[in-house]
């Protein structure tokens, strides 16, 4: 086993470039020792790892199985020797976080800031991204944790539920007014409504809400960004879909005030979590991280 593990690394870097020159410029090594080890693992094994074509090479289905394998197990021999590098404390290293600007801004920074006044050696990178976009960061081993909106249903990632949030609709105390005093869903789908963009969570969430009473979202904005959401409301564009956590500022200094609605069911409230992938042991810094994200 402890032969092939040069082998396995060199398989590694060869499965993720899909390519042996690429693989061989990584590993400081010819092009042809890298294909002679491929084709030494192959032998060992018994099987055929890649297909060679004109255009490239591809994993076999068998390369696919071994690929995710090693995958996990180089990962494991890596956190072993950060671990016994940084035991006792956390001097250096690096920690990958997926998150999202809205959460990024109106959650996450005090534990940011505290978490790097802890441990100013651990390097932090932030990945931006929607929900969707964050769980592939994690399963493509580009980030260690993601900070999102929930729910999230995915049998290869963990989820922890750390703060509860929820959906309301605001408007200026102008544009309130012009309405009447309480409204039915089916009353404030006919206003000009302001939502995020389709693909976020958010949108997702609350669309899948009013979709199950029978009733079609058909908003007059949909924008990419949460502040701008917010703005347009109060400019007068219409009423906005947010989150009432978030936005805490302008509803209690009265630039935005908070809809009634004549409700059988509110939108049910949810929740932002940490994320991480179940095959993979946190690294020390991304536990920390995590434990210091209190519900």
């Amino acid at each position: 086993m402890i032969g092939k593990l040069d082998l396995y690394r060199i398989f590694q870097i060869v499965s993720q470039h899909k390519s042996f020159s690429k693989a061989s410029e990584e590993l400081y090594m010819t092009q042809s020792a890298v294909s002679q080890s491929i084709a030494k693992l192959e032998q060992e094994l018994g099987v055929t790892l890649f297909y060679r074509t004109p255009k490239g090479i591809i994993l076999t289905n068998e390369g696919k199985v071994l690929e995710e394998h090693v995958k996990i197990a180089l990962k494991r021999f890596e956190l072993a020797e950060d671990d016994i590098l940084n035991f006792t404390e956390m001097k250096t290293g690096e920690l990958r976080i997926g998150v999202g600007d809205t959460i990024s801004r109106y959650f996450l920074l005090p534990y940011l800031e505290q978490f790097y006044a802890n441990y100013p050696g651990i390097n932090l990178k932030i990945l931006n991204g929607t929900t969707t976009e964050i769980v592939s960061y994690l399963k493509e081993g580009e980030a260690d944790v993601g900070v999102c909106h929930l729910p999230v249903s995915d049998k290869q990632i963990t989820v922890l539920p750390k703060k509860v949030i929820h959906d309301v609709f605001v408007c200026t105390p102008n544009y309130r007014e012009k309405l009447p005093k309480t409204m039915t869903y089916e009353e404030l789908l006919k206003q000009p409504l302001i939502f995020l963009e389709k693909e976020a969570n958010s949108r997702v969430y609350v669309e899948s809400f009013i979709e199950k009473k029978g009733l079609m979202l058909k908003p007059v904005f949909e924008l990419g960004s949460y502040d701008l959401v917010l703005d347009f409301a109060k400019i007068n564009l219409g009423i906005s879909c947010v989150v009432r956590e978030f936005s805490t500022h302008y509803l209690n200094d009265g630039s935005l005030v908070e809809l009634e609605l004549e409700l059988e069911e509110e939108i049910p409230s949810r929740h932002v979590g940490i994320i991480y992938l179940k095959n993979y042991p946190l690294s020390k810094a991304a536990q920390k991280f995590v434990d210091s994200i209190s519900l």
